[in-house]
């Protein structure tokens, strides 16, 4: 008899739509750009230039596998500069 009970109960009820309200994710698109045309402009460096081909090879193998400095804690990033 309860069991019979619940699926009125359920049947009761308004049906409502399987569509959920949820939040904007990413703002509106009159902010998009905001920082990059905030920051000041930073002319590029002249830089050494990198070796190619196998003198570029043998720099990656020995700064991966060959100077590595194992020290405390978690594994440092190739691109830390700490």
């Amino acid at each position: 008899a309860a069991h019979s009970l619940s699926l009125c109960a359920t049947q009761l009820l308004p049906k409502r739509s399987t569509h959920l309200v949820m939040g904007k994710v990413h703002g509106s698109l009159a902010r998009a750009g905001k920082v990059r045309g905030q920051t000041p402009k930073v002319a590029k460096q002249d830089k050494k230039k990198v070796p190619k081909g196998r003198a570029g090879k043998r720099i990656k193998y020995n700064r991966r596998f060959v100077n590595v400095v194992v020290g405390l804690g978690k594994k440092r990033s190739p691109n830390a500069n700490t």
